[in-house]
């Protein structure tokens, strides 16, 4: 099953800045939710910037600081998730174009 689309005001902080999850694909598997989320900042260092940040949230929906790990046969299910994700789709494409 998967989970898209823009996140209802989730926020974030890191050390250079804090903001909104603008947009959010995320998939249920047996061990996590992998997510990848669009990170647009509005207070720091970094205010008026975008990131990505690759994570993974457990069965009860709280945040690991683990590496996100994704098996081979998820891969189609984040990819749909994505569908739901224009800004963060064209960004990733620059990863791989």
């Amino acid at each position: 099953m998967a989970k898209t689309g823009q996140a209802a005001a989730k926020t974030f902080s890191l050390h250079w800045g804090s903001g909104l999850i603008e947009e959010e694909a995320q998939i249920v598997t047996a061990y996590h939710r992998p997510t990848i989320q669009l990170l647009k900042f509005t207070a720091g260092e970094a205010v008026g910037t975008y990131e990505i940040r690759f994570c993974h949230y457990d069965h009860h929906g709280r945040f690991q600081r683990s590496p996100l790990i994704i098996d081979e046969k998820d891969v189609p299910a984040l990819k749909k998730a994505l569908a739901a994700t224009p800004k963060l789709r064209r960004l990733l494409a620059r990863l791989v174009g």
